[in-house]
């Protein structure tokens, strides 16, 4: 008997099939029915940030796992947790400092890449090194092109510090919704979400720290996946929905289908071989069957 498959792998071959735009949706759906492996999933399955307002500063700051303790969360800017939390898990006072920095530096990124949206940067201890997490979010609502749209952008990086250098490794999500509702195109809708990680190691000098590397991961990382998602997924999409429309030139397009389309069956008449053995043969056999009927009728002379 083969053993049964194991609970996370199944749900997460599942989620891969699932409709990106409703991760959510399906997401609880897997709980419900796996309900001892909700902390892994939750781990393991990103989802869509959500936004929340630092009641001390009123910055907007997303929401996530790694600044998740409970039901409340942390905070970037002023290192507090909401609801309060007395004994809430925060970072050492130097990873604080560079946390400081870091979200200072990514959110001139953000607005800079994405003029507007939200940023976040976490940072954790963990032992060897820190571990943090790099979050945008640009919603979209209203468009001329896009009725609702969101791009989500989650990196995830672990530093090894081994004394004047550091191992980085990376991973990358980007989760892309876009409705669209005109009048010319009708009621659609393009999901897409693609991972990519990303190993690097790199010297740790005064200049070179680790937020600069960092940072450089994240950017070269994300115009790669940004490139790879417009050509791969948007254009390519493009492509087939164009091939199957009725353009304004869709009667020379009809005449050059049609053309190539009897060059095809006339170079395919030229090469097949006729079936002329068969014919002659079946030809034969109807000739040798009514002779044997005229056989049969004869009456023998007494």
């Amino acid at each position: 008997m083969a053993a049964a498959p194991d609970p996370i792998t199944a749900s997460l071959s599942i989620m891969r099939r699932m409709p990106p735009n409703k991760i959510e949706q399906n997401l609880s759906g897997l709980l419900n029915l796996v309900p001892e492996q909700t902390d892994e999933l939750l781990q393991r399955v990103d989802q869509p940030l959500e936004e929340a307002t630092c009641a001390e500063s009123g910055r907007t700051f997303l929401l996530c796992d790694y600044n998740r303790d409970g039901d409340s969360y942390r905070s970037p800017w002023t290192n507090k947790y909401q609801p309060d939390l007395d004994d809430g898990f925060k970072p050492s006072p130097e990873l604080r400092a560079m946390e400081e920095e870091a979200n200072t530096l990514y959110d001139a990124y953000r607005e800079m890449y994405y003029s507007g949206g939200t940023s976040s940067v976490y940072l954790w201890d963990q032992e060897g090194g820190f571990a943090g997490c790099f979050l945008i979010k640009k919603a979209v609502q209203g468009n001329e092109f896009v009725k609702e749209g969101c791009w989500d952008s989650i990196h995830v990086v672990e530093v090894q510090d081994m004394g004047g250098s550091a191992t980085y490794k990376l991973t990358s999500t980007l989760l892309l919704t876009m409705a669209v509702n005109k009048e010319e195109v009708g009621e659609s809708n393009l999901s897409g979400a693609m991972t990519r990680q990303v190993e690097k190691k790199l010297p740790v000098t005064a200049t070179k720290t680790h937020t600069a590397n960092i940072g450089n991961m994240i950017e070269d990382t994300e115009n790669s996946m940004r490139t790879n998602m417009d050509h791969l997924y948007i254009q390519k999409t493009r492509q087939i929905v164009n091939s199957i429309r009725n353009l304004g030139s869709a009667p020379n397009q009809k005449a050059a289908f049609v053309q190539s389309l009897n060059a095809a069956v006339t170079k395919h008449g030229t090469t097949r071989k006729v079936d002329v053995e068969p014919s002659c043969a079946l030809i034969l056999m109807s000739e040798q069957a009514a002779l044997a009927r005229n056989r049969k009728s004869l009456v023998p002379l007494g």
